[in-house]
């Protein structure tokens, strides 16, 4: 006999394992599914792509531009070099860190065209959120806080802004896509183009020079 011992095995241990396994297999069916359906030109599978994706991609497009005017630009350009460039994805990663990554690359083209203009770094507390008629400002008070604490709220949460938008850009990404969005290194590392190391480097430095920003501020 080659195994003198018996194995015990946690019944419920496995029945969980089972389940996410069969989980997993079945969402990764459905994505190959909407893939395919995609870049067979599917009108449908494109418009369920952007109801369920674009605020996850506007959110992340907002935290690094500052903007709800340039984030709500971006992520409709981010959807339409989506559709083109479905043929070539691969399904290597789930669709949305594929979209957060092609909207990073619009967002640092934004920027560089920002640069080359000089555009000033500025953050307007008047800008609204999406179509609604809130403000940003609006947005960070609670309505149990009294006035006093949604002051001092409000102006850590401009400080916060302030400060990640100073960042490098390069970190400003990593913190925004672990620290606010709460992607997984790996994500990050799909959606940066970046390995592990680096996604940790950064994230590191990028919170270290966050608070060096705040502290100065």
């Amino acid at each position: 006999m080659i195994f003198g011992k018996s194995i015990a095995f946690d019944q419920e241990g496995l029945g969980d394992t089972a389940s996410a396994a069969y989980s997993s297999l079945a969402l990764s069916a459905a994505q190959s599914e909407q893939i395919e359906r995609l870049r067979n030109g599917d009108p449908e599978a494109f418009d369920n792509l952007v109801t369920r994706y674009s605020g996850d991609v506007y959110a992340v497009l907002f935290r690094i531009t500052e903007n709800a005017e340039d984030a709500a630009d971006l992520t409709q350009e981010t959807f339409l070099s989506a559709l083109k460039a479905i043929k070539n994805f691969r399904g290597d990663s789930e669709l949305k860190t594929w979209l957060i990554r092609i909207a990073i690359n619009h967002s640092r083209n934004r920027f560089r065209w920002w640069k080359r203009r000089r555009r000033s770094e500025t953050i307007s507390l008047d800008a609204t959120i999406g179509e609604s008629d809130s403000n940003v400002g609006e947005s960070i008070s609670g309505n149990t806080e009294s006035a006093e604490d949604t002051v001092l709220r409000h102006e850590r949460e401009v400080a916060l802004r302030k400060a990640l938008l100073q960042l490098p850009e390069h970190y400003r990404e990593a913190i925004v896509l672990c620290d606010i969005e709460g992607l997984s290194y790996d994500e990050i590392a799909t959606a940066l183009d970046i390995n592990i190391g680096t996604v940790k480097s950064r994230i590191a430095r990028g919170r270290d020079e966050l608070r060096k920003r705040l502290v100065a501020l």
